[in-house]
Formats: structure tokens, sequence, C-alpha cells
């Protein structure tokens, strides 16, 4: 099975390399393929696409990272061609909007839904959200470690000055630095 994990990584960060390696345990990953988000639908995005790549490219040695410019119902229904099985990873906030997505029925007819849920996260929430679904048995729970930080917080961070090389990966933290990103 392929695992495929999307998002806008401006910039990734220890939590989402976390819920990559506990995905990749938990379900036998054969490989994952971080999806980049070109233009994402419900946010602004501070750096270019190019850039947010680059630190994605950093962020996951070990996989492929890829541009995602469609909807997410598409994007699965062109993984399952490609790749046959495939399962799409997110976290529990995210699932928490899942059926606001377009097409979710869609998502769930050509990946299994693998929802990342971490300590304290309310199961009822999870729950209410699985009770309007129409393929409930596609998605799958696993547990990730508490991490409590955000994308939101590390810009938040740098734009102070303040270090945030203990909350990314390595190479993210020297890109940053090196380029000056998120400052002022």
């Amino acid at each position: 099975m392929i695992g495929l994990f999307g998002g806008s990584f401006n910039p990734p960060h220890l939590g989402h390399v976390a819920l990559v390696e506990a995905a990749r345990g938990q379900f036998g990953l054969e490989r994952v393929v971080v999806l980049v988000t070109v233009r994402p639908a419900y946010k602004e995005v501070a750096e270019d696409v190019e850039i947010r790549l680059e630190l994605a490219r950093a962020a996951f040695p070990d996989c492929e990272v890829e541009r995602e410019e469609s909807t997410s119902d598409e994007t699965v229904r062109e993984a399952e061609r490609r790749f046959g099985e495939v399962i799409f990873l997110i976290g529990a906030d995210q699932f928490a909007d899942f059926p606001s997505w377009h097409d979710p029925d869609a998502v769930l007819e050509h990946a299994r839904l693998g929802v990342a849920t971490r300590p304290g996260y309310p199961r009822a929430r999870l729950d209410r959200v699985l009770e309007r679904l129409s393929r409930p048995e596609r998605v799958l729970f696993f547990d990730i470690p508490e991490l409590p930080v955000s994308s939101r917080e590390l810009r938040e961070r740098v734009r102070r000055g303040e270090p945030v090389t203990e909350l990314v990966p390595p190479g993210v933290a020297r890109i940053v630095e090196e380029r000056g990103l998120y400052r002022p």
C-alpha cells in the first residue's frame, strides 16, 4: 500500500514527520508520496510552491515529493490509477472538516483514509464525523505522539527571531535560515 500525505508544508515540522513515520509503522507502507498543495483551498501561504517543495524534500528525504494541483478526490483517483491501493493520510483536525471537502465520498471510494490521532483529542468528535460518511469502514485511525507544534506557530517564532531548530528537521531549519524565510 502507498501512503499519500498532502499539505501546504509552510513550513514542514516534526509533527508532520511523526505522522508519516507512525503511518509507515501502522500500515506497513511500501512508500509515501508527499504532496505539496500549490494553492491550498482555505489558507494563504507565505511562500511560493517551489520553496515549499524544497522544504518538504528536506523534511522527508526518503519520500517522493510532488506538486499537488488538484482537489483531494482527483488526487486519490489518479493515485489509485498509478499505484493501486492507497491510503490518504490526514490529521484528526483535518478529519473533523472532512465532510466539507470537495466530494469526500469519492475520496473514500478511491482511497482509504488514515487519520492520525493524538493524546487528548476528543474521540467523540471523530465519531460524529464517521457517522456522516458513506463508507466509514474505509477510515483507519492511528496514534501519533503529542507534538504541540504548528506551521503557523513556527512562522510566528521565526518572525520574532526565536529559534525553531527543536521543532523542524535540520534540513528545514537550514533552508529557513539560509533563505531568510518567514521574516518581515
